[in-house]
């Protein structure tokens, strides 16, 4: 009797521990809230930004975003878009040349997105999370809407 019930705990502590690891392991390392280094940060459109704050958070099978900040001129900035992996086009809201965003998964730790305007793509990208899971480096090139070319890396880090 004492070996079956041992072999019932330790096979109850062996599913439990597999479903809290499954768990640890489904949530996305983008979730939870990212504050951009502007020393880091390297705009080539000018002027960069003088703060922004990102927080993720999952909502059912998808991620929803919300942005803040100061822009270069000193207003308010803001915006906020869904992010699913299938690479379909989602409506997104204050990002300053775009109104659309797609996104795909590389890896874990890796996103490829393109944005859009009207239809027309504007920029693409890459969103790279470090294996620490600390620090969030966005690379994007494209065009703003005056016509110019943007290079940007912006790096985030978590908080």
């Amino acid at each position: 009797m004492r070996i079956f019930l041992r072999t019932i705990i330790f096979g109850t502590v062996l599913v439990a521990l597999g479903v809290v690891n499954l768990g640890a392991q489904a949530v996305d390392p983008v979730v939870g809230t990212w504050e951009l280094n502007i020393a880091k940060s390297k705009f080539r459109r000018i002027p960069a930004p003088k703060s922004e704050k990102r927080t993720y958070v999952v909502a059912g099978n998808e991620i929803k975003a919300t942005s803040t900040g100061v822009g270069a001129d000193g207003k308010p900035t803001s915006g906020q878009w869904t992010i699913n992996y299938d690479g379909q086009d989602r409506p997104a809201t204050g990002l300053s040349d775009a109104d659309a965003l797609s996104l795909k998964r590389i890896n874990a730790n890796t996103a490829e997105f393109t944005q859009k305007k009207a239809g027309k793509v504007v920029a693409t990208g890459r969103r790279v999370i470090s294996k620490d899971g600390k620090v969030m480096t966005i690379t994007i090139k494209g065009t703003n809407a005056k016509g110019q070319a943007l290079t940007d890396v912006e790096v985030f880090e978590k908080r």
